[in-house]
């Protein structure tokens, strides 16, 4: 049981660390600098449950301490414990802890090869096709002013600055930042100049594209949902290939505090327009 829930928690992690590390990373110019978003940042939970049921199969009094004393790390660092936090971490730690103090993993070889082969399979299985589609994006380092027709939609996009940043930000800033933005969209006036906004919904979801081509999409007000003919992909000339942004902020709001954004994937969510973390930007348009 130990031994099997372990490889469980393990397999999970490496099916979430390697989908979001091709999904929100993998931006960086250099291999060295995306190889060390993906272990530190992405597969670091994978590797450290892996590591704790490695040390467990083979001292189980000493991996069922190691499985407390994280735990207990664990509710410290985040002080709040959200559902989130006790689901998938506290509890689990605590579970496997008691599980390995009074389990011993037979036949202990077995063991291994489930506790660290499962594991691996998950991560070149679900990792196999982001990768390919990653290594096959379309940049072609253009980050000027950009004028994308398509799809019934034509719109000259802002070029890279205060217009396109490459950090996130709050739909109020957003906004604010597209009405102040200067003829060329290089910098931002004293006054507002009225001349960029924010892209509609319908135009975001219009405009989206994959190797070039339209991606055909059709957005459904009353559902709130984007649908398209191929799923579009952080790509020239809409997005900044080498930018942590995933997400941009559209002009088309749900009620008082809350806005919708687009993912380069196509996909559409509500959010509070107080909400901008890093990778939550926009780009302005004309």
């Amino acid at each position: 049981m130990a031994t099997g829930f372990s490889t469980l928690l393990t397999c999970l992690w490496a099916i979430w660390g390697v989908i979001e590390n091709f999904h929100e990373g993998w931006f960086h110019d250099s291999l060295v600098s995306n190889l060390s978003l993906m272990l530190i940042q992405y597969l670091s939970p994978m590797l450290l449950f892996l590591s704790l049921g490695l040390i467990s199969i083979y001292y189980p009094r000493l991996g069922s301490l190691l499985h407390l004393l994280l735990a207990l790390a664990v509710a410290l660092f985040f002080q709040v414990l959200t559902n989130t936090v006790i689901l998938l971490l506290v509890l689990p730690l605590v579970g496997l802890g008691v599980l390995y103090w009074f389990g011993r993993p037979q036949p202990r070889k077995m063991a291994l090869w489930l506790a660290a082969g499962l594991p691996v399979l998950a991560l070149a299985i679900f990792g196999f096709e982001p990768a390919i589609r990653v290594s096959q994006r379309l940049d072609d380092g253009i980050l000027l002013a950009r004028k994308v027709s398509g799809n019934g939609v034509r719109l000259m996009w802002a070029p890279d600055g205060p217009g396109w940043p490459k950090v996130g930000a709050d739909w109020f800033e957003a906004e604010r930042a597209c009405q102040y933005l200067s003829q060329d969209g290089l910098s931002l006036e004293s006054a507002p100049q009225q001349i960029w906004r924010l892209p509609t919904v319908n135009e975001a979801v219009r405009s989206m594209a994959r190797h070039g081509e339209n991606s055909e999409g059709v957005w459904d007000a009353q559902l709130g949902k984007a649908s398209y003919a191929t799923t579009p992909d952080k790509e020239s000339p809409l997005w900044n290939v080498h930018s942590q942004v995933i997400y941009w902020w559209t002009a088309t709001v749900v009620d008082e505090g809350h806005a919708y954004m687009i993912a380069y994937d196509g996909k559409v969510w509500s959010r509070t327009k107080d909400f901008g973390p890093d990778d939550l930007g926009f780009r302005c348009v004309r």
